[in-house]
């Protein structure tokens, strides 16, 4: 029998987008898959939505009269999940009906030390016409050369090149991690960054999954004044990921990190969380064996 999948669907104001999304879980070409539906207080139509749809179905569903934040939504639905592997999955998202199936066939032809599976996606605006492409993107703006696989913690530390909706994930690696790190304002980066110190990454050259690009969302919006606090979470990944690293190549990694965010902080006047970035290079310096390569970031790459 085909291992268990639990769909970890949340839902946040997305009434516009609920039925197409749902409907592509249930669409989906393997058939041993678990659902659970998470709506985290939104202010719209979406829980009465999302009862229409589930209308007739076995299927959970916890509606929250006020909304906790994406982490710990997820992380209840996690806490109910009887998959071996797990889909987190926002309810403006579709999947095309090959995204379980692929991705699960993929874990069977990798080693056991793969924790992760992702693919490619299309970009969909928000009447699902296709606008973009993920690796085309990426590879356009050269932010990378190929899609990576295997060991990918030193270039996780460098850049964002995985696209969230498409990992499909070993329950037993989100078990080991303990879910979602809930102080956290967006889950993905401490996700792969602490994931793929332990786990391998799979990469799978498809695209079965539509990533719904909107004005609104978290990371079209993520430098904005009024979400201030996702640099402070970036920080925190990074101290995380300090104390993760072993090696010179690592440490050079996250510096070129702690560089790009410390410019973003300069540019949204965050004085004092600026400094915190430079205390942490500071670290990394003395982390290091030989001369301070963050001293040199400092003196050659931060101008006030």
């Amino acid at each position: 029998m085909r291992p268990l999948v639990s769909v970890i669907c949340i839902s946040f104001n997305h009434a516009s987008f609920i039925e197409e999304a749902l409907k592509s879980v249930f669409n989906q070409t393997y058939d041993n898959v678990e659902v659970i539906v998470l709506d985290d207080g939104s202010s719209d139509d979406s829980q009465r939505k999302i009862k229409d749809v589930l209308t007739g179905k076995e299927i959970e569903f916890i509606a929250h009269s006020e909304n906790i934040g994406y982490t710990k939504t997820f992380n209840e639905g996690l806490s109910k999940a009887k998959g071996e592997f797990v889909v987190d999955f926002a309810l403006d998202d579709v999947m095309k009906p090959n995204f379980i199936k692929a991705g699960i066939d993929r874990f069977t032809n990798a080693n056991m030390v793969t924790g992760i599976v992702y693919s490619n996606a299309d970009y969909i605006d928000d009447k699902s016409k296709v606008i973009g492409n993920h690796n085309e993107m990426l590879f356009a703006k050269k932010m990378i050369d190929r899609p990576y696989q295997g060991d990918i913690f030193q270039m996780i530390l460098q850049r964002y090149f995985i696209c969230t909706p498409t990992m499909i994930i070993r329950k037993s690696v989100l078990d080991r991690l303990e879910g979602y790190d809930e102080s956290l304002a967006y889950e993905d980066f401490d996700f792969w960054v602490r994931s793929s110190r332990y786990w391998h990454y799979a990469y799978l050259d498809e695209v079965n999954m539509q990533k719904r690009k909107l004005k609104t969302s978290m990371s079209a919006n993520r430098y904005s004044h009024w979400q201030n606090d996702q640099l402070t979470s970036v920080l925190k990944v990074c101290t995380k990921a300090f104390h993760l690293c072993k090696s010179k190549q690592e440490i050079k990694a996250l510096s070129k990190r702690l560089n790009y965010e410390y410019r973003q902080c300069l540019r949204n006047n965050l004085n004092d969380l600026a400094e915190d970035y430079i205390e942490l290079l500071k670290q990394l310096g003395s982390k290091r064996d030989s001369a301070s390569l963050a001293v040199r970031y400092i003196s050659k790459n931060f101008k006030r």
